[in-house]
C-alpha cells in the first residue's frame, strides 16, 4: 500500500500517466501536484469536475438524471435508473448497518475514480451527485441543488410528487448556470 503523501494516481483511458504528490508543511495544508510522465512537465492539479446528477423519489425511482461532464459515465435510460435505484438502496443499506440510532445512512461514497455524495430532503427525495476523485464541496451543490428543486419543481403547481421531473424548465435552466459556476471555479 502507498501512503496517502505518496501515492500514484489512477489511470484514464486516452491520457498519459500521472502520478500524484501530496507536499505539504502541515496536514492542513496539503497542497497537490501533477507530474505528467508523458510530457515531463509540471503542472497544477486541479480539483475534480462534477459528473452526474441523479434525484430519486421516495420509493427510490430515479426522476431526474442530468450529466454534466463529458468524462461521465455514458449510459442508457434503463442502466441509469438501475444505478439510481441502487444508490438509494445502498444509501437504505449504510442507514441501517450504523452502530447508532437514527442514522442519517450515507452521506459520502469514495472510490478510486468517483465520489458519490448524497443529500436526503424533508420529504424523502434523495440527491445523488457523482464527482471526480479531488472534489470538494458537494454538500453545499446538493444543497443549492435542493433549494432549486424546491422552488422551481416543488412550487410548480402542474408537478406531481413523486413523478419525472421534466427537462428544459426553469430548474434545468438554474441547475446548468449553477453548475457552470461551479465548474468555472474548479
Amino acid at each position: 500500500f502507498f501512503s496517502p503523501a505518496r501515492r500514484p494516481a489512477r489511470r484514464t483511458r486516452g491520457r498519459a500517466p500521472c502520478w500524484r504528490t501530496t507536499r505539504a508543511a502541515t496536514p492542513a495544508a496539503a497542497r497537490t501536484s501533477t507530474w505528467a510522465a508523458s510530457t515531463m512537465a509540471y503542472r497544477p492539479a486541479r480539483e475534480g469536475n462534477l459528473l452526474s446528477l441523479y434525484i430519486n423519489n421516495r420509493a427510490g425511482g430515479l426522476i431526474f438524471h442530468r450529466d454534466f461532464s463529458p468524462n461521465a459515465a455514458k449510459l442508457d435510460t434503463n442502466e441509469q435508473m438501475q444505478l439510481a435505484s441502487t444508490f438509494s438502496g445502498l444509501a437504505l443499506i449504510m442507514g441501517q448497518l450504523a452502530p447508532s440510532r437514527p442514522s442519517s445512512g450515507m452521506q459520502l461514497l469514495e472510490a478510486d475514480g468517483f465520489l458519490l455524495q448524497s443529500f436526503d430532503s424533508p420529504t424523502g427525495i434523495k440527491f445523488f451527485l457523482t464527482a471526480e476523485p479531488d472534489a470538494k464541496g458537494l454538500d453545499l451543490v446538493l444543497r443549492e441543488v435542493y433549494t432549486y428543486y424546491a422552488d422551481y419543481v416543488l412550487k410548480n403547481p402542474f408537478y406531481e410528487m413523486d413523478m419525472p421531473i421534466q427537462k428544459g424548465g426553469k430548474f434545468c435552466q438554474k441547475l446548468d448556470r449553477m453548475v457552470a459556476q461551479v465548474q468555472d471555479r474548479r
